[in-house]
């Protein structure tokens, strides 16, 4: 970077740190510098935020329940050298290095060369030091919500155009909650001669095949969902134009928030009432090839539309605990349906354990097995064989 630092501000009722039970969000604009609409908007939604706080009841009750991270600008360098506004292609969408940022994350399907950069490595770093369950990235260049996978083998369905994860009838919901209350992308209307998008929507693989994107990285290896906001067919519009671009994403951009109380979360104890880290808990039925865990507190957050669902804690040597949840939509109450698991056997021991999940194509695996053998035996042998431990 040229000395430019990355700026987030966190909003909430404990902006300084994580609460139990209070799920984290972030919003990321501007990783391509000359796309710019997303960085205009969310600051005007840090004003709407902060202005509203104790006067809107909902934002009130948004800010007290949810911790809110938002990221103006990934690629300050891209927009500083982006001279000439253009509503096309400029050199500014690359940082000071002239890599593409959203091209720059490990990859679970395939080895990802490119090096990485100071920007990709904060952003990584801060994925990995807070407990993020939603997220979404605000592009420019097309109108549409797309979300994962970006890429993609014939074990996640590309040999049908599509690449799909477990969770996919999540990553649709999200996509359609954004577009469905944006002024006008649930229209699918093409930008110039561009693809139309059915309901502003779209899979990643579907619309172009992506090595390194930052969705995926989130995914895999963040346990947080995120998908791609593209806001404007023009990706770097005049100024007088941004006053309306705010007013077209204000109601997507906070029901979208909102989603990040979807689902069911709690907190995983040993016999004393301590926390565990690193328990896997996962809904049966829909394995993570990264196995999600506990975070230091032990807690958990799975995001699952309303339904019923078997949870599946485990912690590695004991008997796993199963429970029966009926998953109401709870996103209105600002609350997951909350649900915890207590090892009865488990003492103190345990805790020291760091698990760590390679960064190696994690699908290039599943890949090479039988098609016909269900994924969940794959993730099982990754799990015995590619996790790392350490202190």
């Amino acid at each position: 970077l040229k000395g430019r630092d990355l700026w987030v501000l966190v909003l909430g009722r404990f902006p300084t740190h994580h609460k139990i039970g209070i799920p984290e969000f972030k919003y990321v604009a501007n990783m391509h510098g000359d796309e710019t609409v997303g960085r205009e908007i969310l600051l005007h939604l840090i004003d709407f935020l902060v202005t509203s706080y104790g006067r809107d009841p909902v934002i009130t009750r948004l800010l007290n329940n949810t911790r809110i991270h938002i990221m103006p600008t990934m690629n300050p360098d891209g927009f500083e050298a982006t001279k000439v506004p253009d509503c096309y292609y400029t050199r500014g969408r690359y940082n000071k290095n002239g890599q593409d940022l959203n091209r720059n994350f490990p990859d679970a399907f395939e080895n990802n060369s490119a090096s990485i950069q100071p920007e990709t490595r904060a952003v990584m770093d801060w994925i990995k030091n807070e407990t993020f369950v939603l997220s979404a990235n605000l592009h420019g260049g097309a109108l549409v919500a797309s979300y994962t996978f970006d890429n993609g083998n014939p074990v996640t369905g590309t040999l049908k155009g599509y690449s799909r994860s477990p969770d996919d009838d999540v990553f649709i919901h999200l996509a359609k909650t954004y577009s469905s209350n944006h002024a006008t992308m649930y229209k699918g209307t093409r930008c110039d001669n561009g693809q139309t998008f059915p309901e502003g929507i779209t899979n990643g693989y579907s619309w172009y095949q992506l090595e390194g994107g930052m969705q995926d990285y989130n995914y895999v290896w963040g346990q947080c969902f995120e998908i791609t906001l593209e806001l404007s067919c023009c990706k770097y519009p005049p100024a007088d134009q941004l006053e309306k671009f705010w007013r077209d994403n204000k109601v997507a951009l906070i029901e979208y928030i909102k989603q990040v109380h979807l689902g069911v979360k709690g907190q995983v104890t040993d016999k004393n009432g301590n926390p565990i880290p690193n328990a896997i808990v996962e809904a049966k039925g829909r394995p993570h090839i990264c196995p999600y865990r506990t975070n230091e507190q032990g807690e958990y957050f799975l995001l699952l539309l309303p339904g019923t669902y078997v949870i599946n804690a485990t912690v590695p040597g004991f008997k796993s605990l199963l429970k029966t949840v009926e998953i109401p939509d709870n996103t209105g109450n600002f609350s997951a349906l909350k649900q915890d698991f207590s090892f009865p056997e488990v003492s103190d021991q345990i805790r020291s354990r760091v698990v760590s999940c390679p960064k190696t194509p994690l699908y290039q695996e599943l890949g090479r097995a039988s098609a016909a053998v269900k994924p969940t035996i794959h993730v099982l042998v990754l799990m015995t064989t590619m996790l790392v431990i350490f202190k």
